[in-house]
């Protein structure tokens, strides 16, 4: 026997376009929990083509011709099909040959692990001749439809279509014979027994003579006849009009005859039955009405739609989809849950009144599914309308309907809008690749391991969505098992399926090669998360300090640096304009940086969270750069691709002299202050001037005097600042701040003092962890100081915040809220500390799952001796592994595919050991001749156990030890080696 030739559906080649577009987004976007999702269900598609074949390769079936089939009348084969192995959806195509052309046939069912189910292929409009089915194709399917399995059985049936009897016929002609009584001549009638005669096909049971059989085992039909009157004489020249008219009425006087009793004779031409009444007399004579030349052309036939057929453009049939009944409603419902869940990262992000539009637009489509219910499906014209005030109202939010958040809220309405208009099967599993879709663009916005369970039981769901409408397939026992709206027994089924598929999407997420750069840039984030800005005023940081958000996290591997090195450097800012603090983006001389002799270099890892600004995070002068970072003329670190995912970067920083040799230019531009009077500051400008006789150190030191002995207080609440004179009101005036206030006031007092000073914003500080080791820096360790230009020493940190609250660079900002000069951080409570170990487990996470790109891959490859991706040994390497990942799941397909009786087992046993399989359709006692034949040596043990078989199944006395016996018989059956 031929094995199944495997093929993907239509639905599996749409799975496997879904695919490969999420692993283009993933490698484009770098999106890591993307990459085991997309292999996952990868997997999912290897291990179902596994259990379509298998599934095929255990289907048995035998077809039976209709009793009758009459011209212009629906008629079917009927056909039997038993799953020996794992229950499977099953398609039915058959080819019916009719007058010389071939008419398509198909029927669609679920049979049941060791049930037979029945099903018809009907033909809807027949003609009159000679009908046959010249073969059939059993197509098993994979439990979500991706793949079919088909195997071709020879099937030979075949009936005579009759000719449909004309309505309303006049009487036939009557044929008039001589003589009467007991001495005229008879004819065939029902009056007197006349004898005995062999058996024929069509011969009325009640005729058959029982008792004559059972002595001779000789089947003989009794004949009647009656004294030779009058019988109908149907004959073709009493006919008149077009052949198939003339057949009709022929048809409608035998039907009535028949129907009557009387006897007739038939006259065609080059044909004539003699006189004669009854079923079978009635019956040779359809069938010659039936079989008689020449035979009319049949219709133009039209195969229906079938979404799980091969496409048109790989050589399946072109069609259209009729126009179908009303989906059912429970696994529409459950399609739509499984949509819900699939959205709901989204439903808690996007505007209230997106996600209210979406709730309601599935849950009314939901309510609209249920029978009881009157509500009228959504119109067009109305969706259309939905449609635009989405994209209006999104792209008045988000500012573009291109980026993460707006290109993601309107997929999602436009998924629901495609739910409320769905109205057939093909469109009811299309949303379960939507839905797979639109869940693969949550890691858009988060990877962390919520939102991969997440992804799990979303996919879980609509893969069940997806088996759903493959279950509800004519199978009554079927549809009552799975007739709640939540199929349990679905859910187990994808829930395994998917762990089966872990191990190969486990070593795809390692070894699959990972580029270092997108294939294309487009914008997937609108806006910072970090919140330091381009430019720094008052308020800028204190607002900014009230998040405990996590800006990045910093692993070093080994000793910490002191908490008053921890100063994570990001933008500079170096033009003043009275207000605020601004970058410039001015060309200068490279200035010079030189390592301080006897530094420690620090190497350590940085996480950054999205932020979608170009700083790279890093403490004093970084040694080296990860790929594609920069660093400026202001000692800012910064990359051409901005951080708009989860992103890890490796650094090594060193202490060092910065800008010994500066621009002088540049040095002008951090001497400049605003001329116009509402930024003049007279006061300032005087306080600082008093100071120019001093040596530049000792003016650093004057201004620092000026918050330690001030009475200035550090607090996150300070009062407004007027629009004129800020730096006036804050010294002399309010003397409460944020450190954008003291480092704004600070540099302002230097470049009035002649002292190049700029502002420099990023991080200081961050949380150690001791679960882990390592720092967290959070939004509100959000920081800026001021950096002063000195003669021979360069660019030099000084931070005027920690001159009022030592405690923001020794402690952390709680403490320096609450105590400003304390040198340590207060004790953490219990749930903080479980919070560290929370996030420790989140720090892990970053490392080893969302973190994971090229160069890790390429560093493990190194340790394994692999030289790189694309080597032949990587290949192989790769193949063999997916080889072995597969191993388990192919282990479960097998053992769901053997058959669940215990008899039936045996019996696969025993073709497994002869390797023979069975026939579809054959018997154990056919099988056993067969296999007689085939191991002449073995054959009274094989019929043996034929004999056992049959008499487990059906004899009155089977029981336990008759199937041990026949399990017995098996195992002494010994194997055929492989040729």
């Amino acid at each position: 026997m031929r094995r199944p030739a495997l093929w993907p559906t239509r639905f599996g080649w749409a799975f496997l376009g879904l695919v490969l577009l999420t692993l283009i987004g993933c490698i484009n976007y770098a999106l890591s929990l993307g990459y085991g999702l997309t292999f996952l269900l990868v997997g999912v598609w290897i291990v179902t083509a596994a259990q379509a074949r298998r599934a095929a390769a255990t289907l048995d079936l035998t077809v039976q011709p209709p009793a009758e089939a009459v011209a212009g009348h629906e008629t079917a084969f009927t056909a039997q099909v038993r799953q020996s192995g794992a229950a499977s959806p099953v398609t039915l195509r058959g080819w019916a040959e009719q007058n010389g052309q071939r008419v398509p046939l198909s029927a669609a069912l679920f049979v049941g692990a060791g049930h037979t189910q029945t099903a018809a292929l009907r033909l809807s409009d027949p003609v009159r001749g000679p009908l046959r089915l010249t073969g059939v194709q059993l197509v098993a399917h994979d439990p979500f439809g991706l793949w079919q399995a088909t195997r071709t059985v020879t099937a030979q049936a075949q009936t005579a279509v009759l000719p449909a009897p004309e309505a309303d016929a006049p009487a036939p002609p009557t044929l008039t014979a001589a003589g009467s009584g007991e001495a005229g001549r008879r004819t065939a009638g029902q009056e007197d027994f006349a004898g005995l005669r062999p058996y024929a096909a069509g011969d009325a049971p009640r005729l058959i003579s029982w008792r004559h059989a059972a002595r001779s085992g000789q089947l003989v039909t009794r004949e009647f006849d009656a004294p030779l009157g009058q019988a109908l004489d149907l004959n073709w020249n009493a006919t008149q009009g077009e052949q198939e008219a003339r057949l009709s009425r022929l048809a409608a006087w035998v039907t009535a005859a028949r129907a009557a009793g009387l006897p007739f004779r038939l006259t065609l031409p080059g044909q004539s039955l003699p006189v004669g009444s009854g079923d079978a007399h009635a019956g040779r004579a359809l069938r010659a009405l039936a079989l008689h030349p020449p035979f009319p052309a049949p219709p133009e036939q039209k195969a229906g739609n079938e979404f799980l057929s091969r496409p048109a453009w790989l050589g399946g049939p072109n069609t259209t989809e009729a126009p179908s009944a009303p989906l059912p409603a429970a696994p529409l419902q459950f399609s739509l849950l499984a949509l819900g869940v699939a959205l709901l990262p989204g439903l808690l992000r996007w505007p209230l009144w997106a996600s209210a539009l979406v709730l309601w637009l599935l849950t009314y489509r939901g309510l609209q599914a249920e029978p009881g219910r009157r509500l009228r499906a959504l119109p067009p014209p109305l969706l259309l309308v939905l449609v635009g005030v989405a994209a209006f109202g999104l792209n008045a939010t988000y500012g573009t309907l291109l980026g993460q958040d707006g290109g993601t809220a309107l997929l999602a309405a436009l998924l629901a809008l495609k739910a409320a208009e769905t109205r057939t099967v093909r469109d009811a599993r299309l949303l379960t690749l939507l839905g797979l879709f639109v869940t693969s663009t949550h890691f858009f916005h988060d990877q962390g391991p919520l939102t991969a369970l997440h992804s799990l039981l979303a996919s879980v769901l609509l893969l069940a969505a997806a088996a759903r409408w493959m279950g509800d397939r004519g199978d009554p026992a079927a549809q009552a098992a799975l007739s709640p709206t939540v199929p349990r027994p679905l859910l187990g089924l994808s829930a395994r399926l998917l762990l089966l598929s872990l191990p190969l999407a486990a070593l795809l997420f390692v070894f699959f090669p990972r580029p270092d750069g997108p294939l294309w840039q487009l914008p997937i984030n609108q806006g910072a998360r970090t919140g330091l800005a381009d430019q720094i005023s008052a308020g800028e940081y204190s607002t900014l300090a009230q998040s405990d958000a996590v800006a990045f996290r910093a692993d070093f591997g080994g000793p910490l640096p002191p908490p008053d090195e921890r100063y994570w450097r990001g933008p500079v800012y170096e033009l003043f304009d009275g207000q605020g603090w601004q970058q410039v983006r001015g060309r200068f001389a490279a200035p010079s940086a030189e390592a301080r002799p006897g530094a420690p270099v620090w190497s350590y890892s940085i996480t950054l969270e999205p932020s979608g600004k170009p700083w790279l995070l890093a403490l004093d002068l970084p040694t080296t750069l990860p790929q594609s970072a920069l660093l400026t003329g202001a000692f800012q670190a910064a990359t051409l691709r901005p951080a708009s995912l989860r992103t890890r970067y490796e650094w090594n920083s060193q202490a060092a002299v910065l800008g010994r040799q500066e621009s002088q230019e540049r040095l002008g531009l951090n001497l400049a202050l605003p001329d116009t009077l509402d930024a003049a500051n007279p006061q300032s400008r005087a306080l600082a001037a008093s100071w120019r006789t001093l040596a530049p150190e000792q003016r650093v030191q004057a201004g620092l005097d000026v918050f330690r002995k001030g009475d200035f207080a550090y607090t996150l609440t300070p009062p407004k600042l007027p629009e004129t004179n800020r730096i006036d009101a804050f010294l002399f005036g309010s003397k409460r701040g944020f450190c954008e206030h003291y480092s704004s006031a600070f540099a302002f007092l230097m470049r009035a003092a002649g002292v190049p000073a700029r502002i420099v914003g990023g991080y200081q500080g961050g949380e150690v962890n001791p679960a882990g080791g390592y720092l967290i820096v959070r939004q509100q360790n959000a920081h800026a100081w001021t950096e002063v230009w000195l003669q021979g020493q360069g660019w030099v940190r000084v931070d005027p915040t920690a001159a009022v609250a030592p405690a923001r660079v020794q402690a952390d900002l709680g403490t320096a809220l609450t105590q400003p000069q304390a040198t340590a951080p207060r004790e953490r409570t219990t749930l903080e500390r479980a919070k560290l170990r929370l996030d420790a487990l989140q720090n892990q996470w970053n490392t080893w799952v969302v973190s994971y790109d090229g160069a890790q891959q390429r560093s493990l490859l190194s340790r394994l001796g692999v030289s790189g991706t694309g080597s032949p040994l990587y290949l192989l390497a790769l193949l063999g592994a997916a080889a072995l990942t597969l191993l388990p799941a192919l282990a479960f397909v097998r053992r769901r595919a053997l058959p669940r009786d215990p008899a039936l087992l045996a019996l696969h046993d025993l073709s497994t050991r002869l390797r023979l399989p069975r026939g579809p359709g054959e018997t154990p006692t056919a099988y056993a001749e067969r296999a007689a034949a085939h191991s002449p040596q073995q054959a009274p043990l094989l019929r043996d156990i034929a004999r056992r078989f049959n008499a487990l199944r059906y004899g009155p006395h089977a029981g336990p030890e008759e199937l041990r016996q026949l399990q017995a018989l098996v195992r002494q059956v010994r194997r055929t080696e492989r040729t």
